[in-house]
């Protein structure tokens, strides 16, 4: 697990909380910013993903 792949998913998480904590208290702003951590944490780890992927493919 490289290190994108590790904050990735952290950002993913700390939006799913956010963003449940928006829903709770009917704050529609913490609501959007939690989704937008979420779509940020899920694209680092998929770049994350990635380069991990091509580390056994650089001899080629």
């Amino acid at each position: 697990m490289n290190r994108d792949q590790m904050k990735g998913g952290i950002k993913d998480a700390v939006g799913r909380v956010q963003e449940g904590v928006g829903r709770t208290t009917g704050n529609g702003s913490q609501q959007t910013k939690g989704a937008g951590k979420q779509v940020a944490g899920k694209v680092q780890k998929a770049f994350g993903n990635v380069r991990e992927g091509m580390k056994g493919k650089r001899g080629v």
